[in-house]
């Protein structure tokens, strides 16, 4: 796996042995960060159930002012850090070592706000919703952002109060969903 374009393109990044993380495809990355590019300048990135960082920090390499990474793996968490200085990208992010509701209620709490939010949770895990609904009552999403959900495409998505889908990229086993906020809630 590498960086694929900006500031830290081309430099390769470590990832997790074994089936506890799933990293996007490279093909899947680069046709996101396509879709994504004009928003990345100077946004707020916010990486959740991150693994080895590799989303998180192409926004950064890509022109993302900031990224916060959350990751409940010690294993990963020390993978992240170790990518972020291998692409000097560090002074820009924020790795979190908790489990995503614990995490968001903190991010919550210190009432930070996100241009981006990308989620890529295991599949089978059921920790889509419940993290979607956070983001929603916790306030963490600006009003003109949006979330990004990588998901099976076996597991629909539920409906959100206070979401609505932007659009949907469907590869063969994956689908990527972006979400915004509900005009009520903005």
């Amino acid at each position: 796996m590498r960086v694929i374009a900006g500031a830290a393109k081309g430099r390769k990044l470590q990832t997790i042995e074994g089936l506890s993380t799933r990293p996007t495809t490279d093909r899947i990355k680069e046709t996101l960060f396509n879709i994504i590019a004009f928003d990345l300048p100077e946004c707020h990135f916010l990486d959740l159930f991150s693994g080895s960082g590799a989303i998180g920090i192409e926004a950064l390499s890509r022109g993302a002012k900031q990224a916060v990474f959350v990751e409940h793996n010690p294993q990963c968490q020390q993978v992240i850090q170790e990518n972020l200085m291998h692409t000097k990208l560090d002074k820009q992010a924020r790795v979190i070592g908790l489990e995503v509701p614990k995490a968001l209620a903190q991010l919550s709490n210190e009432k930070a706000v996100f241009d981006i939010i990308f989620l890529d949770p295991p599949y089978e895990a059921e920790v889509t919703e419940p993290a979607l609904l956070q983001i929603v009552q916790g306030g963490l999403l600006d009003k003109d952002g949006y979330i990004i959900v990588e998901r099976s495409a076996q597991i629909p998505l539920a409906s959100i109060p206070g979401l609505r889908v932007l659009r949907e990229k469907e590869y063969r086993t994956t689908v990527m969903t972006f979400l915004c906020l509900e005009e009520e809630h903005i």
